[in-house]
């Protein structure tokens, strides 16, 4: 592969994890913008985190937000995302401490609503997703979601999380995403997380936007708690994203954010 090839998927990558990492590092208190194109794939991302002024030697509660869209040049649909990997650098962590957690069987088959209403206190984060089913020899189908994180029993001492989010294309039917926020030691990276993308609509259906905002705050037994917190040590925050897509394109990439100590 040519130096220049793979410089282009290290950026797409940074794009893809701006876009749709659902817990991304980007240092800035307003949106960080991206608009990158690789030969006929266009993505723009935007994310950010608040506040970016951090204690150096402590953790302090964050709020995230980030979201983005995939696209193409001729107007042909991008090859869809099956699975998306993330290190996260660290200094930070994630807590749920007095959280009520929500299980898998609890969200299966349940509407947008109905899974809220079962599981209020799990809720620690909302989106919403776009994208459009390609049935052969019919018109493109556009369907989107409210995308909701609850947070999940604990597994093997690691956190965990469920993405859901409900569509009626083909048929009504709802996609529960498990996710395990587990504890690494590699170097500047601490947790690592793996979401392995359902097929929608028989694999026909094809992701192209969404946006996330994480920020869950509770109060336990008189003490105030965020479910996302981080610190800064190093002067900056970084992560890594691996994307995997169905033509067998492999992304990675690694990006760096500033951060500022809070005096």
């Amino acid at each position: 592969m040519s130096a220049d090839r793979k410089r282009g998927r290290l950026l797409a990558a940074s794009a893809l994890a701006l876009s749709l990492g659902l817990l991304l590092l980007a240092g800035t208190a307003s949106a960080v913008k991206v608009r990158l194109q690789l030969g006929d794939l266009v993505i723009i991302g935007e994310g950010g985190f608040t506040p970016k002024q951090l204690p150096k030697d402590h953790d302090a509660p964050i709020e995230l937000y980030g979201g983005g869209t995939i696209s193409t040049v001729s107007g042909a649909y991008p090859p869809v995302i099956k699975d998306i990997n993330f290190e996260f650098d660290k200094h930070g962590s994630v807590v749920t401490t007095g959280l009520p957690a929500c299980t898998s069987a609890k969200l299966q088959t349940t509407t947008v609503a109905a899974a809220r209403k079962r599981c209020p206190g799990a809720i620690v984060g909302k989106g919403f997703g776009r994208g459009v089913v390609v049935f052969p020899e019919q018109d493109p189908i556009p369907i989107s979601s409210p995308i909701t994180l609850f947070n999940g029993p604990k597994k093997g001492g690691n956190n965990t999380v469920f993405a859901h989010f409900y569509t009626t294309v083909p048929a009504p039917v709802a996609f529960v995403i498990p996710i395990v926020i587990q504890k690494i030691r590699k170097g500047a990276y601490g947790y690592r997380t793996e979401a392995r993308i359902p097929a929608i609509a028989g694999g026909n259906g094809i992701p192209l936007s969404g946006h996330l905002n994480i920020g869950k705050k509770w109060t336990y037994k008189g003490k105030r708690y965020s479910y996302i917190n981080a610190r800064c040590a190093t002067g900056r925050l970084q992560a890594k994203g691996e994307f995997n897509f169905d033509d067998n394109t492999k992304l990675t990439g690694t990006f760096f954010e500033p951060c500022q100590v809070k005096r």
